[in-house]
């Protein structure tokens, strides 16, 4: 099984520390959040991984090599030193490095999380979806939407902006992304949009042309992000107390 960690985020929010370290090397309770993720991922099974790089790309690169000497697993960089290509475009230009016959982890560098991964994994399996995106319930500015089954039905960026796959479904659940998806390899080959884009136009897509995109509830487990210097200290705090 292989992971695209997603590290190209340049964190404006977070200056002054993002101004010479990139966000997915800013350490919580002592660790990168970069080798956090990688971490997790391999403890539910991941051999191989990908980390994108757009801010400081040489520094995330240095440090991916120094990841895979003391992790003991293969790290190849996806460079985006011209412009940073949003999530979709991230796991195309990747593509290349993410083929195989098993399905592959996407999870963003800066969310921290005790999400049961192996739990994802089955969740995917067991359904035969060609996308399981971990989500839950909590104030979000912009939303999933999924219907009555847990399956992918539009896109909610707020103040009622909505884009429906294949027409608006009666009481929809809305929920918020983690920032982790677990991808069948056929996705790759089904991503015809180019340049910057965001993979949720890719799902929209594909769910409107009856792909199965699931939802995977993860309301069960903490979650945090780094985005903010507030979130940060929350994810500081949560971890510090986890332990050790």
């Amino acid at each position: 099984m292989k992971a695209l960690i997603l590290a190209a985020g340049v964190g404006s929010r977070l200056k002054p520390l993002t101004d010479e370290t990139p966000k997915a090397l800013i350490s919580v309770a002592g660790v990168p959040m970069l080798e956090r993720v990688l971490v997790r991922l391999k403890a539910a099974g991941v051999k191989a991984f990908v980390v994108n790089a757009h801010h400081h790309p040489q520094k995330v690169a240095d440090f991916c090599a120094d990841l895979s000497h003391r992790h003991g697993v293969p790290v190849s960089v996806s460079r985006e030193d011209d412009l940073i290509l949003d999530t979709g475009g991230a796991i195309k230009k990747a593509a290349p490095l993410l083929k195989g016959r098993e399905p592959f982890f996407v999870h963003n560098a800066d969310v921290l999380t005790d999400l049961d991964l192996r739990a994802l994994a089955k969740s995917h399996k067991d359904s035969g979806a060609l996308a399981t995106l971990a989500v839950r319930e909590r104030a979000s500015g912009r939303a999933y939407l999924f219907d009555a089954k847990g399956r992918f039905a539009g896109h909610d960026r707020g103040e009622g902006n909505i884009t429906w796959a294949k027409g608006a479904v009666p009481n929809p659940q809305r929920l918020a992304f983690d920032g982790v998806h677990l991808l069948s390899p056929e996705l790759l080959e089904k991503i015809t949009e180019g340049g910057v884009f965001s993979i949720t136009k890719t799902y929209l897509r594909l769910a409107a042309a009856g792909a199965d995109i699931r939802a995977f509830r993860g309301d069960a487990w903490a979650w945090h992000d780094i985005g903010t210097v507030e979130k940060l200290a929350a994810a500081e705090a949560w971890a510090a107390a986890l332990p050790s």
